[in-house]
């Protein structure tokens, strides 16, 4: 609950905006030629943070006349009247700069909230000036040193620094994992999970009708099991996403993503399993001497234009692996089928690539692992969650399209064709 001081606030804050909007006065900044040429000392930089201080000071000093009249002539009766300065700042370029501010008192002797210095010294600019720079993996450190600018600047040390970093990347985690998904259409869902510092964390993204990438929400868990992604998956419907419309799931090899995505769009929920980790799994359980000559068959068999010579070259494989490793074996029939759905469908070329694995989350997952690894020391709460759900907001937006968008219409086409699968029902937890 916001307290009565910070409610006044808003209020000034918004009748200050509004004032500006349907009043027409003009203001004028005039600075001295050898003002300037001290600023340009600095660069233009130096000279537009000068100006933009001192620009500032003179829109505050006209809301003072709004208030109190002009100074030296007489007030008139409901006009308020002048009370002398106080330390304040201002926030400019994300820096705090200590002026004296003006203050007002009404005719009844309470203070006036001028509404300009409580918009100038808000707190969301230097916010977001500490997670930009934090995001470009400069320290909290070196914070101060890097972005420094102006003499009397202060809030910008260490500690200051990391509590406007956890204020604005709460603010982050809180709209990735809250925003409205029911305006977007997605024609396939990308889920895989990570290990991050002992932690596991489960990532889902969509894929837009038009190729366009989104990550749509993350858990943490101990691993990656069905209790976890179905909470994903159960959060994501409550946001917007219908579970009964035809898509396709593209998962990595974990059971529990299977169990979890059938729980939620049915059992006959268009799956496929991600064929490089498909690939990873069943050489994982090869010595070295096989592992590139069982990688490469596997990768030949799943570049197979057709499904009927891509599963018989499965087949023969599995026929070879029975004499080399039973475990390899096993790991080949798991899920077999499910990593076949995309050569099934009628797609080709990079869309039926990239469609074939996780890799459109993976290199979010890539990104997360940049931003975060001169994090040192971690700590418990929601430390983890914080770092993720900022590089993913960083992720997201460098994402491009996936490669072979403009094929998609096939895959919708595809879709459209396929009966709707009945949704199941979620189990509770």
């Amino acid at each position: 609950m916001k307290k009565p001081y910070q409610i006044d606030r808003e209020k000034a804050v918004q009748q200050f905006r509004d004032d500006a909007q349907q009043g027409d006065r003009e203001l004028q900044l005039h600075l001295p030629l050898k003002q300037i040429v001290a600023a340009l000392q600095n660069g233009v930089g130096g000279l537009m943070r000068q100006a933009g201080l001192t620009l500032m000071q003179l829109i505050m000093e006209d809301g003072v006349r709004q208030l109190a009249g002009e100074r030296c002539r007489r007030r008139q009766d409901e006009q308020g009247y002048r009370w002398g300065r106080e330390d304040g700042f201002l926030v400019v370029d994300g820096q705090k700069v200590k002026i004296q501010r003006p203050r007002v008192r009404s005719t009844d002797g309470h203070e006036q909230t001028l509404g300009s210095y409580e918009l100038f010294r808000r707190d969301e600019p230097l916010d977001e000036a500490v997670w930009d720079k934090l995001m470009l993996q400069l320290s909290t450190l070196n914070y101060s040193k890097a972005v420094r600018q102006f003499a009397e600047a202060y809030g910008i040390e260490k500690s200051a620094v990391s509590e406007h970093f956890i204020r604005v990347s709460r603010r982050k985690v809180r709209q990735l994992m809250e925003r409205d998904l029911s305006k977007f259409v997605f024609c396939a869902i990308d889920i895989d999970g990570i290990e991050f510092k002992g932690q596991h964390r489960i990532v889902a993204l969509g894929v837009n009708n038009d190729g366009a990438k989104t990550v749509l929400g993350m858990r943490q868990g101990a691993s990656e099991n069905a209790l976890v992604v179905s909470t994903l998956l159960g959060d994501l419907a409550e946001r917007g996403v219908d579970f009964s419309a035809p898509r396709l799931y593209v998962l990595d090899g974990a059971k529990a993503l299977v169990k979890a995505v059938r729980e939620h769009a049915g059992r006959e929920a268009l799956i496929q399993r991600c064929q490089i980790h498909k690939r990873r799994n069943v050489t994982g359980h090869l010595t070295e001497e096989y592992r590139d000559e069982v990688d490469h068959k596997l990768a030949a068999a799943y570049s197979t234009s057709s499904t009927v010579d891509a599963k018989r070259a499965l087949e023969r494989l599995h026929r070879e692996l029975q004499e080399l490793n039973p475990s390899a074996v096993r790991s080949l029939e798991e899920g077999m089928d499910e990593t076949l759905t995309v050569n099934r469908l009628p797609l080709e070329g990079w869309l039926r690539r990239t469609l074939a694995t996780t890799n459109p989350i993976e290199s979010a997952f890539s990104v997360v692992e940049t931003v975060c690894r001169r994090v040192k020391c971690w700590r418990h709460g929601d430390h983890r969650e914080r770092w993720v759900g900022s590089a993913l907001w960083v992720a997201e937006g460098n994402f491009r399209k996936i490669k072979g968008y403009r094929d998609l219409t096939k895959l919708l086409a595809a879709l459209k064709e396929l009966p709707p699968p009945p949704v199941a029902q979620a189990k509770v937890a």
